[in-house]
Parts: structure tokens; C-alpha cells; sequence
């Protein structure tokens, strides 16, 4: 047996050191350092940093301060594994264009970065409330499916308002974003592409690899047109850590946001919130499948460790570098990746913790690489303006799919509509009006009397 196979006997987890809900681990004394996912993570560090424009764009920041937030932002993600949590973390993605709207309706400026980290601050008190105390599940339930349904659907809009509106990014690039938005949606959900991918290896490992082909798609398409041009650097990246610890966070020049800022932000934390939960359930469903193909290792995923971690997190970045991203519980392309490659036995990955650690210790490692980062920065608009297109794509079906019946997805669009065009704060007002007129007494149960709006097509897979 080997050193690892004697620290992890087979059908046990790696061993860790205990603390309340967590479980502490270190790389090379709880868990085997796993080389493959980390030269990945070095490469798909190219996807955290796309945010860098949103900043800069919504907030008014230089890049340097903008990718020391990114920098911030990758430490974080290594706590998940530290800390017991066996995914890859991430964005909440779907929330961005949501959070964008809101934080643009404040004028720019220190109020419009008041907005900002009193939202991010709530989220990371609310999240950490419900890990604290296990109401998480409860909580969600409590919110009726039509408004749920319509948060999503109304995020999965406006990511694709945030691309194609006046002004955004995609007038910047046309070219480049469209060809590489084609590319990516075909890869990811052509289902011949697929079929012939699961027979071909080298196919199959480039579609594994989420959107970031389609990212190196666009370093070359924006060069041959002519929509970017590139200046190299080598050494080490410059990320201005002085400058935003001075002028950008509330302990600095900047000061603290007054408690009207808190109560503002409610809405848009439960919205953000919905995202989040949902993200919590995927992340129990990706798990639930590996879980057959390695018997040799109990995985613990525990939704309250989960939302935990994301509470510190968004905490902790509203203090020393708000972030529009915010902090998600899981990368699920990514987290999928590597799943897969732990399906495949303990020689190929030894424990799904060193997977999962050793891509994020790629990606921290990625930001800090003058060469890499400055190979992406020319096309960072495109890369988000794909994460973007394909969120929306998700964000539609995945909502869509949240209504149980017709009446339901009705209501649904009309919440969506609402959250795109005003907000989240009259799009609960509005959802909430609509579902007591609608419903009546089944408020909180929807439409009782239709079968699952999917039922057919439920029926029609089985057989």
C-alpha cells in the first residue's frame, strides 16, 4: 500500500482536523496533491478574471484594483477546501446582471460602492446565519415557486440584457463575442457534438473544459479582425492592494454605509439568495451521481458547512474588497470536470478534496502571472460577455423548469419582467401581489390543482 492509501483506508474520508461544522484540511498531510487539476486551474483562471471589466465599467475602478479584488476573491475560494467543502466554488453568477442593476441605480461614487458592500455584507450575515442554524431549506420553501421561478427567469434575462444593451459589451467586440458565443453553445449543448465527444478523447476532454476553448477561440478571433491587439508581459502581475485597501473599502477614505443602505439591500440579498440555494441543491446533485463509481470514499457535502463558508466569504470581501461576482458555493461546470475525473478511480484522483483544491490553488495561481493575465486582458470583455450568454441560457430553462404549471410560469414572466426592468424589491412586491390575488389561500403551495407542468416530457424520457 501506498502513504496515501494508508492515511485514507479504503471506504473512509481523508483524515482532517475537526472544528464546529468544518473539517480542516492541508494539502500533502490531509490529501494528495493532484497535478492534472491544477494545471487546469491554472489555464480556466482566465474566467475569474473576466469580471475585472465589470468593475471597472459599474464602479469606476483602475484594473490593478480590480484584479487585486480578483486576487482576494481566489484566496477565498481555497477555503472551501480547507474547510471540508468538496466542490469547486464560484461566482453567483446568475446574479451578476441583477446586482449590476442595482448597484448602477445609485449615483457613482462612494454611494454607489455604499451599495455595494452594505448588499454584500447582508448576503454574507444572512448565509452564515442559515448555515449557523439549518433554516436554509426552510426558508426556501417558504417562498412561493412562482416567485422563485421568476427570479431566475428574470436573472437569465438580464445577463443577456447586460451583453447586448446600448453600450455593452458586445458593441465592443461583435465579432469576437458573436463567432465564440456560437461556438461555446455549440460545444456545450449540441447533442450530436456530444455524441461524437463521448467517442473521441481529445473531444471529449476539450468539452470537459466549460467555456474556456471558446475564451481561447476569442484571443484568436479578436487578433485576426482586428477587435483587440496584445501586449505581453512577462514576470509577475501588480495587483494595487494599497490603493484599494485606501480608497475603495469602508475601513479606508471611503467610510461606512448608513443602515437606510442595509435595508435597501434586502430585496436583493433574498433574490441573490435564491440563486445561491439553487446552486446549494446542484451541488447535492452532481455529488449524488459520482457517489456509485467510488465506493472507496464517503463524500460529505453538508448544505450548512456550505452556506457557512460563502457567509465568511461575501463577509469578508464586503470589508477588504467588494466584489460584484460575490461568492457562490459552486463553479458547477468546473466542479462537474472534476468529478468526472474522480469518477474515473483512486489511481487517476486519490480524494475528491485534493481535486477540488489543487484546480483552485491553479486558478490563485493564474492571477498572479503577468503573462497569462495579460494574454486575457485584451479579450476580458468577451470572456464575460460568454459566461454572460451562456448564464442566461441556463438561467431561462432552469427557471422555466421551477414552474409547476402554466399559471405559474405566467406569473413567472411577469416577476422576471419586473426584477429586469425595476428591480428586486418591486419584483417581490409585484410576485408577492400576484400570488395572494391568484392563489388566494395557497399562497405559499401555487397551483394545486394542475399536474407538473413537465409531466409529459418526464413521462416520455422514462419510457
Amino acid at each position: 500500500m501506498t502513504n496515501w492509501e494508508n492515511k485514507r483506508p479504503y471506504g473512509q474520508e481523508p483524515p482532517y482536523i475537526p472544528l464546529w461544522k468544518f473539517k480542516i484540511r492541508f494539502p500533502g498531510i490531509h490529501y494528495r496533491w493532484e497535478w492534472p487539476d491544477y494545471i487546469q486551474g491554472l489555464l480556466m483562471g482566465a474566467v475569474c478574471l473576466s469580471i475585472i471589466p465589470v468593475l471597472q465599467d459599474v464602479l469606476g475602478m483602475p484594473f490593478e484594483v480590480a484584479l487585486a479584488i480578483v486576487i482576494l476573491n481566489g484566496f477565498l475560494y481555497l477555503w472551501h477546501s480547507w474547510l471540508g467543502d468538496p466542490v469547486v466554488p464560484g461566482w453567483v453568477t446568475p446574479a451578476i446582471p441583477l446586482l449590476v442593476a442595482y448597484v448602477s441605480s445609485f449615483p457613482e461614487g462612494p454611494t454607489r460602492m455604499h451599495a455595494l458592500i452594505a448588499f454584500e455584507m447582508l448576503l454574507g450575515i444572512w448565509c452564515f446565519f442559515l448555515g449557523s442554524t439549518g433554516l436554509a431549506v426552510k426558508v426556501i420553501n417558504a417562498i412561493p415557486r412562482s416567485i422563485k421561478a421568476g427570479v431566475i427567469l428574470g436573472a437569465g434575462i438580464a445577463a443577456i440584457k447586460l451583453v447586448f444593451d446600448q453600450g455593452g459589451k458586445f458593441e465592443a467586440m461583435p465579432i469576437t463575442v458573436s463567432v465564440c458565443a456560437l461556438v461555446a453553445l455549440y460545444m456545450m449543448y449540441n447533442r450530436g457534438f456530444q455524441e461524437y465527444a463521448k467517442k473521441n478523447k481529445v473531444l471529449g476532454y476539450i468539452s470537459n473544459l466549460g467555456i474556456l476553448p471558446a475564451i481561447v477561440m476569442a484571443i484568436i478571433v479578436a487578433a485576426v479582425v482586428g477587435e483587440a491587439s496584445f501586449d505581453i508581459q512577462w514576470g509577475f502581475s501588480k495587483p494595487a492592494f494599497g490603493v484599494l485597501w485606501r480608497d475603495w473599502v469602508p475601513w479606508g477614505t471611503l467610510g461606512w454605509p448608513s443602515f437606510d443602505m442595509y435595508l435597501k439591500a434586502i430585496p436583493m440579498v433574498l433574490a441573490t439568495y435564491i440563486v445561491i440555494f439553487g446552486d446549494a441543491v446542484q451541488c447535492q446533485g452532481i455529488i449524488r451521481d459520482a457517489d456509485p463509481y467510488r465506493p472507496d470514499e464517503p463524500v460529505d457535502y453538508n448544505p450548512d458547512r456550505a452556506h457557512l463558508v460563502v457567509g465568511l466569504r461575501n463577509f469578508i470581501m464586503s470589508i477588504l474588497g467588494p466584489d460584484i461576482s460575490m461568492c457562490g458555493p459552486i463553479w458547477a461546470a468546473m466542479t462537474v470536470v472534476i468529478y468526472e475525473r474522480w469518477k474515473k478511480g483512486r489511481k487517476e484522483m486519490d480524494s475528491i478534496i485534493g481535486g477540488v483544491a489543487s484546480f483552485r490553488f491553479g486558478t490563485f495561481t493564474c492571477y498572479w502571472l503577468a503573462p497569462l493575465v495579460t494574454l486575457t486582458k485584451p479579450v476580458l470583455a468577451a470572456a464575460l460577455s460568454l459566461t454572460m450568454i451562456i448564464q442566461g441560457f441556463v438561467s431561462v430553462y432552469v427557471g422555466v423548469r421551477e414552474a409547476r404549471s402554466l399559471v405559474d410560469l405566467g406569473l413567472a414572466g411577469v416577476i422576471g419582467g419586473v426584477l429586469v426592468v425595476k428591480g428586486a424589491a418591486w419584483a417581490f412586491a409585484v410576485g408577492i401581489l400576484a400570488c395572494l390575488v391568484v392563489y388566494g389561500k395557497n399562497f405559499f403551495r401555487g397551483d394545486v390543482t394542475a399536474g407538473p407542468l413537465w409531466a409529459s416530457q418526464v413521462s416520455e424520457e422514462a419510457a
